[in-house]
């Protein structure tokens, strides 16, 4: 996959994973498509380690995704806003 499609990736998966997440974020598309493709390199490193996909199938977007929601909920407390449920 191109830089292109990298950045497209990110802000899909970046922006689904802050529609999921309840509450405010408050951040740019910048931020965002970073989430989302940061996201993607969690989710899939860990699943692949692990064993649970390979690169390609559906589960990764479904990981992608994931691994987004964990990073925000990380940058969240890291910034002290924002409650999650829980």
């Amino acid at each position: 996959m191109g830089f292109i499609g990298t950045i497209v990736v990110g802000l899909v998966v970046g922006a689904i994973a802050r529609f999921l997440l309840p509450g405010e974020q408050k951040m740019g598309w910048i931020l965002t498509i970073l989430l989302g493709i940061g996201g993607s390199l969690l989710a899939g490193f860990v699943g692949q380690a692990m064993g649970w996909y390979v690169a390609g199938q559906g589960a990764g977007w479904i990981a992608s995704i994931v691994g987004a929601i964990v990073l925000l909920v990380v940058v969240q407390k890291m910034r002290g806003n924002g409650s999650t449920p829980g």
